[in-house]
């Protein structure tokens, strides 16, 4: 039997699972959660060890649904909730309140374990919020015994997380890392200056959005020469650091939270080896050859007013370098719904910027949908539509 592995956070005392549950990608159909096979995801875990289930206001449909699962089986005293204030969406202290009385509400709980200020880009962006009272709000959270941990997850330069790190006492925090991007927003160093601090810190995008799960075939072939697998390779390179004291995995299918579990049973710090770090510099060497454009596919920038699936537009490009081009142009066309009743070409942008606005990965969007639409887009492609429609209605 797979014994869970716990490491502690230093600031509470808890005791928490080394592999957490990201909720922002549920299985879904037609757009919302499928609550039959996230409640069989969840049971696996909770059963598995797994007490850290990571959650947000603006993941459609997540918090009611983790807060119905809870209470239906009755595990809301045996696990701990992470879930975040939508800080951007605040323009008054009076918003601190209401969405975290809505969070509640859908969580169905009267307290949260570990709390978050979501998406923090830049120290100017926390200084506004301390404009706004969060500090003083943060502090009587606490004192009321509504929240027990207060962090925030962070997007941003390295320079301004140790700003914002510095400026409050804070509990935790969560950064994105990988093998990949060891040295991006607060990489490496902001891990290491967190652990030095004594705040545990959580780790989020450990797979890149689940594009180190699916590598280009080249450095597919490096890993089966050498006996290893994508997944736990990465996982492993994530819990290789005693300052991390969460991997939050986004898991979908219970096939994935068994190897994962397997492998968090043995992914002690300082325990990759030499071959590893080998094996991760060759495959890293490919992966950066193919990934022109780094999006992780957390969708912050959807909704587009004019309905572009801007992630699968840029996993087409990148999948293009991979995969090869006719494969990118084929799933480009699905991305745009080429045969469907409604489709949203690239074309049809009106360079609005909402979406860069929102993109915790700071990405130019406009200017790399045109590069997107340069490289598989089809002249004529609209025209080209028409024919082709006409002629399977025949």
């Amino acid at each position: 039997m797979i014994k869970m592995q716990y490491r502690k956070d230093l600031r509470s005392g808890n005791e928490l699972s080394v592999l957490g549950f990201g909720c922002m990608r549920f299985p879904n159909t037609m757009g919302k959660i499928d609550r039959e096979k996230t409640e069989k995801l969840l049971l696996k875990a909770c059963e598995a060890g797994i007490n850290y289930y990571d959650t947000a206001y603006i993941y459609p449909g997540s918090e009611e649904v983790l807060g119905e699962f809870l209470k239906k089986h009755d595990l809301r005293r045996k696990v701990f909730i992470a879930t975040k204030l939508p800080q951007a969406m605040c323009n008054s202290s009076s918003d601190f309140d209401r969405y975290f009385d809505i969070q509640k509400k859908r969580l169905q709980t009267d307290y949260i374990d570990y709390y978050l200020l979501h998406n923090i880009t830049d120290f100017n962006q926390w200084q506004k919020l301390t404009g706004m009272g969060i500090k003083k709000w943060m502090t009587g959270k606490k004192d009321s015994k509504e929240i027990s941990q207060i962090g925030f997850s962070y997007h941003g330069t390295y320079d301004d997380f140790i700003k914002v790190l510095d400026d409050y006492d804070w509990d935790f925090v969560q950064i994105q890392y990988n093998y990949i991007q060891t040295h991006f927003q607060a990489g490496i160093n902001g891990l290491r200056f967190a652990e030095n601090k004594g705040i545990p810190v959580i780790i989020m995008e450990p797979l890149l959005g689940g594009k180190l799960a699916n590598l280009p075939k080249k450095a597919q072939s490096i890993l089966k020469k050498a006996d290893a697998k994508a997944v736990p390779l990465a996982l492993r390179f994530v819990w290789n650091e005693g300052g991390v004291t969460v991997l939050l995995s986004g898991m979908n299918q219970i096939s994935q939270i068994e190897e994962n579990l397997l492998t968090a049973e043995t992914a002690l710090p300082g325990s990759f080896s030499d071959t590893e770090k080998n094996i991760i510099k060759d495959v890293k060497a490919i992966f950066n050859k193919n990934f022109k454009i780094p999006c992780t596919g957390c969708k912050y920038c959807m909704p587009c007013p004019k309905k572009i699936n801007i992630p699968d537009c840029f996993e087409a490009y990148n999948n293009s370098f991979s995969l090869g081009r006719y494969y990118g142009t084929y799933q480009y066309l699905s991305s745009v719904s080429f045969l469907g009743a409604d489709p949203h070409f690239i074309s049809d942008c009106s360079s609005c910027g909402k979406c860069e606005s929102h993109c915790p990965q700071k990405i130019e969007i406009r200017k790399q949908l045109k590069t997107v639409h340069h490289k598989l887009g089809i002249p004529g492609m609209k025209l080209i539509r028409s024919i082709a429609l006409k002629f399977l209605a025949k």
